[in-house]
């Protein structure tokens, strides 16, 4: 039937192969005096099929799927318009005039059918098309995904559109495949688009037991690497939870599996799932299972290893409770949703100390992020009875979570689980390119909350200006308590005025009214605010005497310039910087290796052409021109390091 329906290994074969065998079992039945297949109405087909065909097998088709359920599409020629099989379907639609090859070999007009329809799988019945090798491409067409059979991790896998994409993405997959796992085959699937990425956890023992620990929602990627997980589902419903399980379980059964593993599976819009792999292994996001079930996954891997049977039974796996995991990753998320970043990790506190917080992590501070190996800084777990309670529990976690030193994503991981289609449980593969389109970009500050960051960078700037003075007696008898500061963020300038009563400060700024107040440790990372009665934590990333303060709020970073009245109208008559011309020079994206350059001085290059490959955390990146140009200059070479923004071709 239809490429979706099988399996990831199985999208390769030939749709000849797929086809024929489906047209033999049907002849093989319809011999028979009586059919022997039992229908069973709980089993989850298609809804539409097409029937590229005419007559008795048209009409012998249109049977069996109005049996099980199924809509069907006729397409005849003009002079077929009042045949039995086109009055049969439930939609007929004409693909040409009388001769076979203007109607039923029609290519062309069948495929617009398909589309026009929505039909889901194709019968061919026999004759005409149903032995065409060019029809069968046709159907088993782009998009395809190209993965490499040893891999994990979103290394070794490319989507390809159409054949020059799948030319590049074999070339990057096999060389990634190699490099991340010593084996560069490869496996071209069928790619579906805009599904979920849901996973069952399986667990088996050396005596023919297995249980299914329920699933796990990882549709939140970005190149096909999860970011975000939870467990368990908002979109699964006890029938389709089962079904995917107990068929996981048949799966690991069958090839007498032994061990802690997850089956995965991407599932549609209306609940149909179709296997992608089984990974048989530990995977990365088995934390949230632990959380939900309360079963330690190593032990039990452990156990089973020894020989011994499993503890439980399938009726003893609950789920209690809603477990979220975020994957911190040393990452520009402004970049591609997250290119590579390395450092010392000059800061580093993990927020443990909040309740139902846990985080796995291998680092510390101090602990180097290198090139050479993923960049995960740690997986970041939080529990609650309830998905909103484990939720608000993920966002106290991500803003307590203090790194220094490198770049992360803690941006776009609090981004993702505070946007509202995260939070109804709207989501799926694409949900990062339907939701950030032009890219991340931070969080967005409406007007209540651009008065907040504005209020506590001045609020903060103000206490930093008062210890300074004490600290050199600079101050008055009598304290000031009233103030008039410029405060500029991007390219606007506000004016604040600010009253100090205590430890509150009341602003007024872009006509609202802000009060913060706060313990005010400038030595500490955290800065832990009320601001109109409503706790906020912010952290200070830099502050500097020229009032340049960095403020971390609501998961991004924000750098404001507080400056007084004075120096305000002074810094106007400053001349501006003119930014430097990028459309002639091509700097490193990230650190990396250089794998290949493409182009040498004097090479004429075309807009969007190929220039150069670099390689970070096993992971290759192809640079291209943004204009049409003569190269003046290369300064890299095949094995060069590089580093972030350094200069590695110069266009004339």
């Amino acid at each position: 039937m239809a490429a979706h329906s099988l399996s990831p290994s199985l999208y390769r074969l030939l749709f000849a192969v797929k086809y024929a065998s489906l047209h033999s079992r049907c002849c093989a039945v319809h011999k028979k005096a009586q059919y022997s297949t039992i229908y069973n109405p709980s089993e989850k087909t298609f809804e539409k099929i097409l029937i590229a065909n005419r007559g008795e097998i048209a009409c012998r088709v249109i049977k069996t799927c109005k049996k099980m359920g199924i809509k069907t599409v006729a397409v005849h020629s003009d002079v077929d318009s009042s045949a039995v099989h086109a009055k049969m379907a439930d939609e007929a639609v004409c693909v040409g005039p009388a001769p076979t090859s203007k109607s039923y070999l029609n290519m062309d007009a069948i495929m617009d059918a398909i589309r026009t329809t929505g039909a889901q799988a194709v019968h061919p019945g026999y004759g005409f098309l149903s032995e065409n090798k060019e029809f069968a491409k046709r159907l088993v067409s782009y998009p395809v995904m190209i993965k490499a059979s040893a891999g994990g991790g979103g290394k070794g896998m490319r989507i390809a559109w159409n054949d020059e994409e799948t030319r590049e993405g074999f070339r990057f997959s096999s060389q990634e495949a190699a490099s991340s796992f010593g084996d560069d085959r490869l496996l071209i699937e069928k790619y579906i688009d805009n599904p979920r990425h849901i996973e069952i956890q399986v667990l088996a023992d050396k005596h023919g037991n297995a249980l299914w620990l329920n699933e796990r929602e990882c549709s939140i990627q970005r190149r096909n690497q999860k970011v975000v997980e939870e467990a368990p589902s908002t979109f699964l419903d006890s029938v389709t939870r089962q079904a995917m399980g107990e068929q996981a379980v048949q799966l690991a059964k069958a090839v007498q599996y032994s061990s802690a593993g997850t089956v995965e599976f991407l599932v549609d819009s209306k609940k149909n799932f179709y296997f992608l792999e089984m990974n048989t292994r530990l995977q990365v996001e088995h934390p949230i299972t632990e959380c939900i079930t309360g079963l330690d996954l190593v032990e039990q891997m452990i156990r089973v290893a020894k020989g011994y049977r499993l503890q439980h039974k399938q009726e003893d796996i609950p789920i209690n409770g809603w477990a979220i995991e975020s994957r911190v990753y040393a990452e520009d998320p402004y970049k591609s949703f997250g290119l590579p970043s390395i450092g010392r990790l000059s800061q580093y506190h993990e927020p443990l100390n909040l309740s139902n917080v846990r985080v796995d992590s291998g680092i510390q501070e101090g602990s180097d992020i290198s090139i050479y190996y993923d960049p995960m800084i740690s997986k970041l777990v939080t529990y609650g009875a309830t998905r909103s309670e484990a939720l608000a529990r993920m966002e106290d976690a991500l803003d307590n979570y203090v790194i220094r030193g490198v770049t992360h994503n803690i941006p776009l991981l609090r981004e993702i689980i505070t946007h509202p289609r995260f939070i109804s449980g709207d989501i799926s593969t694409n949900f990062l390119p339907e939701v950030y389109p032009d890219g991340f970009k931070g969080h967005q500050l409406e007007a209540d909350t651009r008065r907040e960051l504005l209020a506590s960078a001045a609020a903060l700037y103000i206490t930093a200006q008062l210890r300074s003075q004490r600290f050199l007696g600079e101050l008055s008898p009598v304290e000031c308590n009233h103030w008039e500061l410029c405060v500029e963020l991007g390219e606007q300038r506000h004016v604040l005025e600010i009253t100090k009563s205590g430890n509150v400060y009341t602003v007024e700024v872009d006509g609202g009214e802000v009060e913060v107040s706060g313990q005010w440790d400038l030595a500490s990372p955290l800065l832990p605010l009320t601001i109109n009665s409503t706790h906020k934590m912010l952290q200070c990333l830099s502050r500097d005497a020229s009032g340049n303060i960095v403020l971390q709020y609501l998961g991004t970073s924000f750098q404001v310039r507080v400056l007084s009245k004075l120096a305000a109208e002074l810094n106007s008559y400053m001349p501006e910087k003119v930014p430097e011309d990028t459309s002639s020079i091509l700097r490193s994206p990230m650190p990396g290796t250089m794998v290949a350059v493409s182009v040498k001085p004097g090479d004429t290059v075309a807009e969007g052409q190929e220039i150069c490959v670099i390689e970070a955390m096993k992971m290759q990146n192809s640079l291209t021109a943004v204009k049409q140009a003569k190269v003046k200059s290369v300064h890299c070479k095949p094995g060069d390091t590089v580093g972030e923004g350094d200069l590695l071709v110069e266009l004339e």
